[in-house]
């Protein structure tokens, strides 16, 4: 309450996001001093929950700056929305990820051939995919990038077209 006898009130998640956000954090395995970054629908009140929870450094992708590989975690509520809608997300935010950074995404749920979409589109993207947790109201998954497609980028840029000569 105010001095002035109003009540405040604080941006909070709606009890389905409350059941979401413990459940990432354990995915995630950070600390309250890493730089999180956080996308999807309910991405300001994720991002204010967190906050209310200690994590300071965090920040959604309406005000994170250019992507330059500086968050360590990224945080993607995916709930209602299309998993393609999702690839064209995944395509500018793992520029946001460090090469050590986690993503972690939650989605409704889904039928296992949505699953198998998930960790396909998340391959695609150079992710692999560590863990996973069902729920009945939804799942996540936590993924890294992996060493191959950074180690095959550099290769491919590095070595000069040749012809060949006969």
């Amino acid at each position: 309450m105010h001095s002035n006898g109003a009540i405040m009130s604080q941006s909070r998640l709606p009890p389905a996001g409350e059941r979401i956000i413990e459940p990432m954090i354990e995915l995630a395995r950070y600390s309250k001093h890493n730089r999180i970054i956080v996308a999807g629908a309910k991405s300001a009140a994720l991002m204010f929950e967190l906050h209310r929870r200690g994590y300071v450094r965090v920040a959604t992708t309406a005000n994170c700056g250019l992507p330059s590989r500086q968050y360590d975690v990224a945080l993607v509520d995916w709930r209602e929305r299309s998993i393609k809608a999702l690839d064209t997300t995944l395509d500018w935010l793992v520029d946001f990820l460090s090469p050590a950074g986690v993503l972690v995404v939650w989605i409704d749920p889904q039928e296992p051939a949505g699953n198998r979409k998930l960790r396909v589109m998340l391959e695609k993207h150079g992710l692999i995919v560590e863990a996973g947790i069902v729920r009945e109201h939804g799942c996540a998954v936590s993924a890294q990038h992996s060493g191959k497609k950074a180690i095959s980028r550099v290769a491919t840029q590095s070595q000069p077209l040749r012809r060949n000569r006969q």
